[in-house]
């Protein structure tokens, strides 16, 4: 039959079949797209490919909030990746995760500062152009009389879960296809 090097031995497998949404065959896809990311770099198991690097992934490019994924994965929290830091941000945003992990994944860290979120989701990466100071405090004003259900001036997760539910697309931008 062949000597057939594999990747990973077995416990490695069954640790990441266990710890992830992928089934075998899916981590392998992973691994192949994190070393297509590495391009000359020789890939074993402690090499970390920096965040422009992980950047390249299509999905990630377009993503406004490309660089704070990266961090939110980054076990070194400087947007840097190993193959595991890499597996998981792709495990939590393919389609098999639940939507409420990813929605949590994006509360812990995206919503730390709405204004710097709404001001990413505005304004066009080709261009200078930014609400006013009095355009973005409406704009505000306006998610936290939408969302704020408890009228707390406090935004739970429970109630982003809510707004999420409504904003089907702000979602499917937090998606990763193998």
């Amino acid at each position: 039959m062949g000597n057939k090097q594999t990747v990973f031995d077995k416990d490695e497998m069954d640790a990441y079949e266990e710890l992830t949404f992928f089934s075998r065959s899916d981590i392998l896809k992973v691994y192949e797209r994190f070393k297509t990311l590495a391009k000359e770099k020789t890939v074993d198991q402690n090499i970390r490919l920096d965040e422009e690097e992980i950047c390249r992934l299509p999905e990630l490019k377009v993503n406004p909030f490309k660089d704070r994924i990266c961090k939110i994965f980054s076990s070194s929290n400087d947007g840097s990746m190993s193959f595991e830091d890499f597996l998981d941000m792709m495990s939590v945003f393919s389609d098999n995760a639940p939507r409420s992990l990813k929605a949590e994944y994006v509360f812990q860290d995206l919503c730390k500062d709405l204004v710097e979120i709404i001001q990413r989701i505005t304004t066009v990466e080709s261009s200078s152009d930014k609400l006013s100071d009095e355009e973005m405090q409406q704009l505000i004003d306006n998610i936290f009389e939408e969302a704020d259900l408890d009228d707390d001036d406090h935004l739970s997760f429970q109630e982003f879960e809510h707004v999420l539910s409504k904003a089907p697309d702000f979602t499917r931008s937090f998606r990763f296809h193998l």
